[in-house]
């Protein structure tokens, strides 16, 4: 009787065609020559006192 040796699958296969964003905060987003949806409701959301925000995908500095 011979094993039956199964290929394991490659665990970075999915992220291979997934592309990265950078976070950028609402000083990058305030100063964007074409500033988009997420970016103008990220800034509207800082602009209130007192808000705490991480930053933003980026969808301009997406990499291929």
């Amino acid at each position: 009787m011979s094993k039956k040796y199964k290929k394991k699958a490659d665990a970075s296969a999915p992220h291979r065609s997934s592309s990265r964003m950078k976070i950028v905060t609402s000083d990058t987003c305030k100063v964007c020559p074409t500033p988009c949806q997420r970016g103008l409701r990220y800034l509207e959301k800082m602009s209130e006192p007192g808000a705490i925000g991480f930053g933003v995908p980026c969808i301009l500095t997406k990499g291929n």
